[in-house]
């Protein structure tokens, strides 16, 4: 059965649904890792993603054919306590032509703001500004205002900035 009308959902409802399930469980993220294999030395990673309990993984499965990319994987392969599956997608090409027109027409409530925030860092990733200094100084400063202002990372915006 395909994802449109998988459950006797419509398209408009797989949608809807989709979109209410991402804006409590998922996430729209920028990774910033220091890389000695890029230009500037420092690498931008745009992800989204949605997790879920291990026994309820065909939600992710309904997300990811319904999207026609990504992955799912354990969320923490390391930790045997932690029992939730996880849908990524990280190519730019997917996030670009699949992910963010999806929530453009099945608009967020709760995530509109770190949504928008993401949309615009592809974005720019696509126009190669990340390999800019001025550019990536720019993503830096938006991924650092996206969830919870950064504080889960391990370089500060400060440091990074004096980098380039």
């Amino acid at each position: 059965m395909s994802a449109d009308n998988q459950q006797g959902r419509t398209r408009e409802e797989a949608g809807n649904y989709i979109a209410g399930f991402v804006d409590g469980e998922g996430s729209f993220s920028i990774t910033v890792q220091r890389s000695k294999n890029v230009r500037l030395g420092i690498q931008i990673i745009p992800e989204f993603h949605a997790c879920q309990h291990s026994n309820r993984t065909e939600t992710l499965e309904f997300i990811k054919e319904h999207l026609r990319c990504g992955y799912l994987k354990p969320n923490h392969r390391k930790n045997p306590n932690d029992l939730t599956w996880v849908f990524v997608v990280r190519d730019l090409k997917n996030l670009q032509e699949k992910v963010i027109p999806f929530f453009m027409d099945y608009p967020l409530i709760a995530k509109r703001q770190d949504f928008g925030k993401f949309r615009n860092i592809v974005n720019m990733m696509d126009k190669k500004l990340h390999l800019t200094k001025n550019g990536l100084a720019e993503i830096l400063k938006i991924a650092f205002s996206m969830n919870s202002s950064g504080k889960y990372r391990k370089l500060s915006l400060k440091e990074l900035l004096l980098s380039l």
